[in-house]
C-alpha cells in the first residue's frame, strides 16, 4: 500500500485557503492523492483533508508539520499532520456482549482496521478466549460498585503503559470518568444502541419498544463527560414492524451496532473525522 502522510486542517473560513495549502505543497513538489474541503456557512469554518505521496516529498510528517506551521499560525490553523507509516494505538474495552468485540478483531485479524491493538480490558472475564486467540493482552479489571474510582485508576494505568492513542468501547457497558474523557478528547469512541438522541442511557431498545417505534439505529460517536451526547461519527437505523418484540429488536440491533462501529472506527483511523464543537464534519 502506497506509503501517505495526512494534512487535516480547520480554521476560520476565508477566500485563498485552498490555494495557500496547495501552493505549499507544489512548492515541495508534493503529489496530492485525495483533497477534501468543506466550508460551514453558518459558523464561518473550513475543514479540508489531504493525502499527500509520502515518496513525492523531501521530509517526513515531523518536519512537514514544521514546514507548513507558519501558514497555520498566519490563517488561524489547528491542523495535524500523520504518517500511515505509523499505526494508531487502540485499546478496546468490553462488558459481556461480544459481536462489536468479534467483529472488530476480524476485520483487525484480516487487515481491514489499520491499527495496532496492544490490549482489551473488560470488568467481565467471559471474552478472555475470543481475545487471546487473536495474540492479544487480556486485562480482567472488575468493578466494586462502592469504589469505581479504583477500577478506573487501574484502567487508566493499563491505556496509560500501552501508550493508546485512541480507546473504544465495544460495548463497554460502564460510564467513563470525566477525567478520562477530558485527558483523551475525541479519542474515546463509543457504540451507543439507539439513534441518539433518542433512548440515551440503558435499555434502549426496551425503551423503544414502549415508545413503538418504527425504527431503531445505533450511533458511534465520541464520549465526553455528558452521557451519550458527544460529536457523532456515524449513525444508521433498521426498519421493524408492530410485530417484532425487544428481543428482534436487539438481534436486528446487533448487526446495526457492529457496522457502524466498525465504519466510524475507521473513519477514525483515516483522519476522516474533524470535530468542530459538538459536531464532525467526515470526509467519507
Amino acid at each position: 500500500m502506497e506509503r501517505v502522510l495526512r494534512l487535516v486542517i480547520s480554521c476560520p473560513d476565508r477566500v485563498g485557503i485552498v490555494a495557500r495549502v496547495s501552493g505549499f505543497l507544489a512548492h515541495y513538489n508534493g503529489s496530492i492523492l485525495e483533497a477534501n474541503h468543506h466550508a460551514d456557512l453558518e459558523q464561518g469554518w473550513f475543514f479540508m483533508r489531504n493525502e499527500i505521496k509520502a515518496s513525492s516529498i523531501p521530509f517526513n510528517a515531523r518536519e512537514l508539520a514544521a514546514k507548513f506551521a507558519p501558514i497555520a499560525e498566519e490563517l488561524g490553523m489547528s491542523f495535524t499532520v500523520t504518517d500511515t507509516y505509523v499505526k494508531k494505538k487502540v485499546v478496546l474495552m468490553c462488558s459481556r456482549d461480544s459481536h462489536c468485540l468479534a467483529d472488530i478483531l476480524n476485520r483487525w485479524h484480516s487487515g481491514d482496521l489499520p491499527c495496532d491493538i496492544p490490549c482489551v480490558i473488560s470488568n467481565h472475564n467471559d471474552l478472555r478466549g475470543l481475545v487471546e486467540w487473536h495474540g492479544i493482552p487480556f486485562f480482567h479489571v472488575p468493578v466494586d460498585p462502592d469504589n469505581k474510582a479504583e477500577h478506573f485508576a487501574e484502567i487508566e494505568r493499563i491505556i496509560d503503559e500501552h501508550k493508546a492513542d485512541s480507546i473504544v468501547l465495544a460495548r463497554y457497558m460502564q460510564i467513563l470518568p470525566d477525567s478520562l474523557c477530558q485527558k483523551m478528547p475525541n479519542q474515546v469512541i463509543n457504540i451507543h444502541h439507539s439513534f441518539l438522541p433518542s433512548f440515551i442511557g440503558a435499555r434502549p431498545y426496551h425503551q423503544a419498544y414502549q415508545r413503538g417505534v418504527k425504527l431503531i439505529g445505533a450511533t458511534c460517536h465520541y464520549v465526553t463527560a455528558e452521557l451519550d451526547a458527544g460529536p457523532i461519527i456515524d449513525q444508521d437505523v433498521v426498519r421493524i414492524s408492530h410485530t417484532d418484540v425487544v428481543e428482534d429488536m436487539v438481534r436486528q440491533g446487533k448487526d446495526c451496532e457492529k457496522t457502524v462501529l466498525a465504519r466510524g472506527l475507521r473513519w477514525h483511523l483515516e483522519d476522516r473525522v474533524l470535530v468542530h464543537g459538538n459536531k464532525t464534519v467526515v470526509f467519507k
